[in-house]
This record gives structure tokens, C-alpha cells and sequence, in this order.
């Protein structure tokens, strides 16, 4: 295997880039280039976990080698391999202090390449597409010397600063480009390669085929793929829904409930849906009742052409899910759930810290003018949550109608739109 002609042809590619146009993201403070940990940045593949390391490892000025295995001429690769390919790095780069190592989940038994690599005082920075990569390997094999950094893709204020969109909203004009703009990340998402103009629609099914078939299916040798399939297409047309193994199970026809478990696992850890589970002091009911919401829009809007409302409203309500998770590293936000009780209310989201519910957030699209039934339902749900958990500070989150103050039964409810609340994190 010529080692040197695949590295030095990765290694074009990755600066082929053009840093100048890249989009600034939060998580690249997070990145500690003098650390003597491994900087680990996980996430689905392509939201940009390359081009953030890249861009650190360049504008801090260091020397870096660099191998992406995700390429398919190092399929196969073994552990005996290890040397030859950090010899073909010395010979293509000199010397360098830092090593890049991209999509590293690939290769069998690379934790012994890693702690060695460690144990030489190299400083690493790390990809990769499954989380299991922070509870399983990374946890086993590291004992504790990774920085883990998790990446989404594009939030709607990055899209915004990728597609040179003011957030300005003080004159007609601005306030409506705006709302375009939130309309199109609606539907299209926040992959960097869409938002740059790949077509949505190609896109988003070749990714997702990628996923499932490589991420999943082959990583977890899958053995009923057309069931891992069915499952997908549900739990992606049916974001924000409460989910159960056991009916899903038998709405796919598959006769245990704990082979439904396992690929929603599987589907986890590729960061293709992003579980909620249910507010609980029983263990039980946290465990055996949650939400699941996609990584990003572009694969919803792939399952369905509605539009109404109310299907906007679940729409929305992914993209909640998906701040809220962003916001936790550089807030006071820790684990995000949802909130049921029998038929007296439902509550999208509820958020705590260590030891209490801090904020309870509802989402619906169109506020513009609520029918009774609809405010009674988004505004009701609110108050008998905020009675029965003694939470005060509530939160309507709307597509459409007029940010304000609601007071019912002595309590205030804050009315945002959507907008507002994405771009503004630090004044909700």
C-alpha cells in the first residue's frame, strides 16, 4: 500500500480549502491545541468536524500531519500498518507537534495507535461519526485523557453568517429577509454543503443511505437491514413523537422488541436521531419513554411534503431540540427532556440543572391569531406544568404571530418568536 500517495493526496484535499469563507462556530474555543489530552470532535458525518479542526490547526499556526480514514484505499487497515503509515507522515511533513486524525472510528483497534501516540507526547485531534467513540472506546481506552467537543450541524445563526444575512430586524425589509431565511433553513437544514448550494434533496438521501449503510448496518453487522430501513424512515417521519420499541415492533413485524432497541441504539450513536427522554423521578419512565428528533431538517423534509401548521410546528420543535442540545455546553442548561402526565398536560421541553427544573418550553408555528383550543392547549399545558413542578419560568416558543407577555392564573408566559430566541441565546 503506497502510504506516502494517499496521504499527500488527503492532504491536498484538505487544503484545498478556502479558510477565508469558513463560518466561525462556537466549538472551536473549545478545542485545546496545548493540552496533553486528545481533542476529540464528534458528530454526524459532514456537519463540519473537518474544516473546524482544519481551521484551528491553520489559524493557530502549528505543524500538523494529517490521515482521513474514511477513504477507501485504507480499508482493511491493521494495527501492523500503524508504522508504515507514521513514517509515510514524517517523509510527507517533517516533523510536526499535532496529528489530525479524521473519521478515526474506521479502524479496528486504532486505541492502540492512539495511546501510543500519546505516550510520545503527540498532541491529537480526533473525528468521528459514533458516539460510542465517547462511551465505549474513548472511555475504556483513554481513561479520561480526551476533551470530547460534539458538533451539529449549521445552527440557524450560522446559517444566517454563511449565507451574509443580517440579523438586524429594525426596519420591514430585514425582519422579512429574516424570516425567509428561517423559512429556507426550515426545510433545507444546516449541512454546510447545502447551505453552500448542493441540491437538498440528492444530498440528504445519499448522506442518509451513508449512515445507514455504512455507519450502521456495517459498524453493528446488522443482520435484518430492511427492518434498520423501516425504522429509520419512522422514526424520521415521526420526529417529536413519543416513541415505544415494543409498538414499533410490531408495527414493522419484527417479534422482539429489544431488536427495536438495539437499532434505535445503533441509530444514536450514529447521530442520525437525537433521543428526549421523559422529566421522571422514577428511573423506569426515563428509560422506557422518549422522543426522538433528527439531526438535522434536511432529512425530515425528505419524508413527507406537508406543510400544513401543525406540520410545521414538529419541524420547529426539531429544531428546539437541536439549540437546546448546541446551548449546553456554554449555558446553565443540563439535560433536556419532555414533560407528560396522563391526559392533564404535555410539555415539549423542560430543562434543568443539577437538581431542579429551571425552564419549561412549549413550541407551536402559528400564534397569530389561537383559537381557544389551541391556546388553552399550548398556553394551558404551561400552567398546570408550571403548578405541578412549581417551575415559573415559561416559555412560548412561535412561528408566527407577535412576541409578548401572556399572565394567566398569576403566571407570566414568555410568547418568542423563533427567530429572536435562536439568534439571541443569552437574552431568553
Amino acid at each position: 500500500m503506497d502510504f506516502i500517495k494517499i496521504l499527500a493526496e488527503q492532504k491536498e484535499e484538505l487544503h484545498s480549502i478556502n479558510l477565508d469563507k469558513l463560518v466561525k462556530r462556537a466549538e472551536e474555543k473549545d478545542i485545546d491545541l496545548d493540552s496533553k489530552f486528545a481533542q476529540v470532535v464528534i458528530g454526524v458525518r459532514r456537519c463540519g468536524k473537518s474544516t473546524l479542526c482544519q481551521k484551528v490547526l491553520i489559524e493557530h499556526n502549528v505543524k500538523f500531519g494529517y490521515i482521513n480514514f474514511d477513504d477507501d484505499r485504507l480499508i482493511g487497515l491493521k494495527a501492523e500498518h500503524f508504522d508504515e503509515l507514521l513514517s509515510a507522515l514524517y517523509r510527507l511533513n517533517g516533523d510536526f507537534s499535532h496529528l489530525f486524525l479524521d473519521e478515526i472510528q474506521n479502524i479496528e483497534h486504532w486505541e492502540l495507535f492512539v495511546n501510543r501516540l500519546l505516550r510520545q507526547s503527540i498532541k491529537l485531534l480526533i473525528t468521528g461519526s459514533n458516539a460510542n467513540l465517547l462511551s465505549g472506546e474513548l472511555a475504556t481506552h483513554l481513561t479520561g485523557r480526551y476533551n470530547s467537543i460534539e458538533l451539529l450541524p449549521f445552527s440557524f445563526s450560522e446559517y444566517c453568517e454563511a449565507k451574509s444575512i443580517s440579523n438586524n430586524q429594525f426596519t420591514t425589509k430585514s425582519k422579512a429577509l429574516l424570516k425567509k431565511a428561517f423559512d429556507e433553513y426550515l426545510l433545507r437544514g444546516g449541512f454546510p454543503e447545502i447551505v453552500e448550494g448542493s441540491a437538498p434533496k440528492n444530498y440528504a438521501m445519499n448522506l442518509l443511505s451513508t449512515i445507514v449503510n455504512k455507519d450502521v448496518a456495517r459498524r453493528y453487522r446488522v443482520k435484518y437491514t430492511d427492518v434498520l430501513w423501516k425504522l429509520t424512515n419512522v422514526l424520521l417521519e415521526n420526529t417529536g413523537r413519543i416513541i415505544s420499541p415494543a409498538n414499533l415492533a410490531e408495527e414493522l413485524g419484527v417479534k422482539s422488541y429489544h431488536t427495536i432497541e438495539k437499532y434505535i441504539e445503533y441509530l444514536v450513536n450514529a447521530y442520525l436521531i437525537v433521543p428526549a427522554k421523559k422529566f421522571s423521578t422514577k428511573s423506569i419512565e426515563r428509560k422506557n419513554s422518549s422522543k426522538s428528533y433528527a439531526i438535522d431538517m434536511a432529512f425530515i423534509s425528505q419524508h413527507g411534503d406537508k406543510f400544513q401548521s401543525e406540520d410545521l410546528g414538529w419541524r420547529i420543535e426539531n429544531i428546539v431540540a437541536l439549540e437546546l442540545i448546541r446551548r449546553k455546553p456554554r449555558t446553565n442548561v443540563g439535560e433536556v427532556y419532555f414533560l407528560k402526565k396522563g391526559r392533564e398536560f404535555d410539555v415539549d421541553f423542560v430543562l434543568t440543572d443539577s437538581s431542579r427544573i429551571t425552564e419549561l418550553i412549549q413550541v407551536t408555528y402559528d400564534f397569530k391569531d389561537p383559537s381557544i383550543k389551541l391556546f388553552n392547549r399550548e398556553i394551558g399545558n404551561l400552567i398546570k406544568a408550571s403548578k405541578s413542578t412549581g417551575c415559573k419560568n415559561l416559555t412560548l416558543i412561535i412561528g408566527e404571530g407577535e412576541p409578548k407577555e401572556i399572565i394567566k392564573e398569576g403566571l407570566t408566559v414568555k410568547v418568542k418568536m423563533i427567530e429572536n430566541w435562536l439568534l439571541n441565546p443569552f437574552h431568553n
